[in-house]
């Protein structure tokens, strides 16, 4: 893809297909077995699926905002939370994406450098891609992005101006040639 070109905006701004994905996630979470103590919900993404599923399941939860890259900040948040998760605790961590991987892995890593059990850890998100360097637990739709070069724009996202989405898009550039 020409790394100018103008990317295949997907818009998923349909509140009944939203609550539905929220309701495969929440079944998915609930027909497993492992019960978690919180929901936490990933910045930026994943703090509307969270709350959803966090009421969904009856759950309280809990927030790390990854996305605002503020040094230290999610950090020190998901230490805490690694801390919870060593005392016995569960975490079920939402995100809208699994996309590159990226953030799961990032967010694995440091959860267990500060400590943090992973058998008291889960992940799950609304989209899935099934190429992606990270694995979830649960996920509502799958996609293989070696194949699949849309843009999905989520509803909360859909607010933002075309421009905006379409700079965030071509800011990433491998994840749509």
């Amino acid at each position: 893809m020409d790394p100018t070109a103008e990317p295949e905006l997907h818009y998923l701004e349909y509140y009944e297909d939203f609550l539905a994905k929220v309701r495969v996630l929440s079944r998915k979470v609930r027909e497993d077995g492992w019960v978690p103590d919180f929901v936490i919900g990933i910045g930026r993404g994943g703090l509307a699926p969270g709350v959803y599923i966090s009421h969904q399941l009856e759950l309280p939860m809990l927030s790390i905002d990854h996305s605002s890259k503020v040094p230290g900040f999610a950090d020190e948040l998901l230490a805490k939370v690694a801390g919870m998760s060593a005392e016995g605790k569960r975490m079920l961590f939402v995100d809208d994406i699994n996309d590159s991987g990226g953030t799961i892995q990032y967010l694995r890593g440091k959860f267990v450098e500060a400590g943090g059990d992973t058998a008291n850890m889960r992940f799950a998100v609304v989209i899935n891609n099934q190429s992606s360097s990270s694995e979830v637990d649960f996920w509502a739709d799958m996609i293989d992005r070696a194949e699949d070069k849309r843009w999905f724009v989520f509803p909360w996202e859909a607010v933002g101006t075309k421009d905006s989405i379409v700079e965030e898009a071509l800011s990433v550039p491998e994840r749509l040639s």
